[in-house]
């Protein structure tokens, strides 16, 4: 019986849930994707997950943040000064952002003091953890334009042109 392995194509299905930073769980819809395995990077507790399962094979995976969505680094909290800060954008809570120079300023509000602001300049979803339930539904050997294909798309990816 075939089972996962590199330059496979492999169609899965799965079902996600994210696990919010205040412990609050947000449930996704079932999905399906096809991808070349080791080709087309997927998160790697999904890849060692995958590894040598059969088709009909179901499993449970976490993954964490770093390998999702990027960890929370406290680095990135700072107290910066509210002048040319836009007061009407100032939430406590909430998202600012404001073109500067060309360039967009982006962080989430914390605290509003007199003069400075504490700011969060993580990416809105580090630190977001996430559960994967999948059963492994179809899988075949890749024709060599389907492996040259998803190189292709995979050094776009990697260079973030796709």
């Amino acid at each position: 019986m075939d089972s996962v392995q590199i330059e496979k194509m492999v169609t899965v299905k799965f079902h996600m849930m994210t696990h919010l930073t205040d412990g609050t769980i947000k449930d996704h819809p079932e999905e399906e994707i096809t991808f070349v395995y080791g080709v087309e990077r997927q998160v790697p507790s999904l890849e060692r997950a995958l590894d040598g399962c059969h088709v009909g094979d179901t499993k449970s995976v976490m993954i964490p943040a770093g390998e999702i969505y990027g960890e929370h680094d406290p680095r990135l909290i700072a107290e910066i000064p509210r002048k040319g800060l836009l007061k009407q954008r100032l939430v406590e809570g909430q998202y600012y952002r404001q073109m500067k120079k060309g360039k967009l300023i982006s962080f989430k509000v914390l605290e509003i003091f007199p003069h400075t602001v504490l700011a969060d300049f993580n990416d809105p979803l580090s630190g977001i953890q996430v559960s994967m339930e999948f059963e492994v539904k179809a899988l075949r050997e890749a024709s060599p334009e389907e492996i040259e294909t998803a190189r292709e798309a995979q050094v776009k990816r990697r260079i973030g042109c796709a």
